[in-house]
């Protein structure tokens, strides 16, 4: 039986669009700041992806900025937050690593918004803690991410926006778990930046962007060039621009069968809490294709080399650790320590199918009753 990959927040698979869309541009060449007619192509095919990724999330293609991906997007968002007079960060706990190290390496304060059991941001907080900003500190920059990249959850980002925005600051929204997989309109979200990257959403790895509204003034962080509007210096992307615009133009198209996946996701997530799983963020809204569960007292670098051992791939936490299996700190910031290093995340992409849940069902149940076994043997 061939391997079962559901790891599509990792990475998910290349889309045949995409990587077609690759191939053109290697072949054709040209450089998009060139005059002569094959960098006039260049451009074209450039600023076609540009208004791609801008439909995407409901934004302008004057607004969106090409980065190296959703690191760099939201690294440039904070830099430029913070030349532009933030001296304090309010950075929620469930955010991507990318988002804390950046925030804290800025020279910056930096204070953590709190979630709750359901991974959801605690606004009362905010609320309270914008009301006695104090504006020797700049402008208040708060990042909350849209969904959560383990738990799936979505974040009630309007609502924040509308506290952010009363007290004069800015708000980050990182949404790279997000596109491609719900609808996202940048406009009704109020956010004054948003993060992409192209191979969560079935482009190429080593591209991404961030659209920024007129609130929000970029403040370049690589110089040189007048790439990207000034924002980024540098030649751009272009064979990985083209495929991430190629991408985000399937994922728009592809919505309704996104949105499907998560019938298929419930069915495989009652049979594991059958079994004695503990499911995270099932009472709140979550993206279609995320599935977390922790196996107590089996820890989650057993459960992933023993799926994988069964030909199912699925992760422990994020997979932007370098290869470490460490307890999440999205489960801890929730106040569930004592699963933190015993969850697993199963997520879909463009390419699952029903019967891909199913099977890491199937495969779950197996290795939980093996495990289950052997303590009994030990214990005996």
């Amino acid at each position: 039986m061939t391997s079962l990959y559901m790891d599509g927040n990792a990475t998910a698979p290349v889309r045949p669009e995409a990587a077609e869309a690759v191939a053109a541009v290697l072949a054709a060449g040209g450089n998009p700041s060139s005059v002569h007619a094959a960098g006039r192509a260049a451009r074209a095919r450039i600023e076609t992806a540009r208004a791609y990724v801008a439909a995407l999330v409901g934004a302008k293609p004057q607004a969106v900025v090409f980065t190296s991906g959703g690191t760099e997007a939201n690294a440039l968002a904070i830099e430029s937050a913070v030349a532009a007079g933030s001296r304090r960060l309010i950075v929620s706990a469930i955010e991507h690593a990318c988002v804390l190290e950046t925030a804290k390496a800025s020279g910056a304060a930096v204070e953590v918004l709190p979630v709750n059991g359901e991974g959801l941001a605690d606004l009362d907080w905010l609320a309270k803690r914008l009301a006695r900003w104090d504006g020797a500190d700049g402008a208040p920059f708060v990042a909350l991410m849209l969904a959560n990249n383990e738990t799936g959850v979505i974040q009630p980002i309007a609502e924040a926006a509308a506290l952010v925005h009363a007290a004069g600051g800015w708000l980050h929204v990182d949404a790279v778990a997000a596109a491609g997989r719900i609808p996202v309109d940048m406009a009704a979200l109020v956010a004054d930046t948003l993060a992409l990257s192209a191979h969560k959403l079935g482009g190429p790895q080593g591209v991404g962007a961030l659209a920024a509204a007129p609130r929000a003034t970029l403040s370049r962080r690589l110089h040189g060039g007048g790439q990207e509007r000034g924002n980024r210096a540098g030649t751009e992307n272009g064979p990985g621009i083209a495929g991430f615009g190629a991408a985000a133009s399937a994922a728009m198209r592809d919505l309704d069968e996104a949105g499907a996946q998560a019938d298929w996701r419930d069915a495989a997530e009652a049979r594991l809490e059958a079994e004695g799983a503990v499911v995270f963020g099932a009472r709140w809204p979550r993206l279609p294709n995320t599935l977390c569960v922790a196996a107590p007292d089996y820890t989650a670098e057993l459960q992933v080399i023993a799926l994988d051992l069964a030909g199912v791939m699925v992760s422990a936490g994020s997979a932007c650790s370098s290869g470490k299996v460490a307890p999440s700190a999205v489960l801890t910031a929730m106040g569930h320590a004592e699963h933190a290093g015993s969850s697993i995340r199963a997520s879909g992409s463009w390419a699952t199918i029903a019967a891909d849940w199913a099977r890491f069902a199937d495969a779950w149940i197996e290795i939980n009753h093996r495990h289950a076994a052997r303590r009994r043997a030990t214990a005996a």
